[in-house]
């Protein structure tokens, strides 16, 4: 099945390139597409301390896409896992999920802080973040997986 999406905005400011470390103090705007979307867009969002942004891995390369399992960040001291157990940009559909804080919402920009996304990067939806619907119950990980997060932020 092929399905077809246009971005609702895009990223500007913050990083040009990607890097795996250190996201936490990036801040950018996510700039809605003005074409389609009025400050009415994002009402009552700035009473929610932080945004789920679902976004498009615009510049990663396609000849890269993995299918299969790999060693996470290309560690052999990890073992290999699947790319759907891991959150890598060289995903199948390129698609990338980061919660981050809501900085000042104005018209139809979100200024926010610790979004893993590069320049230009297509916003393709935004969510509030809601605790009811995040994990519920003990939350178990293996260790390469907190290694590999614990410079990320």
């Amino acid at each position: 099945m092929t399905i077809s999406l246009e971005a609702v905005g895009y990223v500007r400011g913050g990083r040009a390139q990607a890097v795996d470390e250190n996201w936490g103090d990036v801040c950018a705007v996510i700039e809605l597409d003005s074409a389609r979307f009025g400050a009415a867009a994002l009402a009552g969002l700035e009473s929610f301390s932080h945004v789920v942004v679902i976004f498009y891995f615009h510049a990663a390369d396609p000849a890269k896409i993995e299918l299969s399992a790999r060693h996470p960040r290309n560690n052999p001291a990890w073992p290999k896992a699947g790319i759907f157990a891991q959150r890598g940009k060289n995903r199948p559909n390129h698609l990338g999920v980061s919660a981050c804080q809501i900085l000042k919402v104005d018209s139809t920009r979100i200024y926010v802080q610790g979004l893993d996304a590069i320049d230009g990067t297509p916003v393709l939806d935004l969510k509030p973040y809601m605790r009811a619907f995040e994990a519920r119950g003990e939350i178990k990980e293996p260790a390469w997986a907190g290694e590999l997060m614990s410079n990320y932020w």
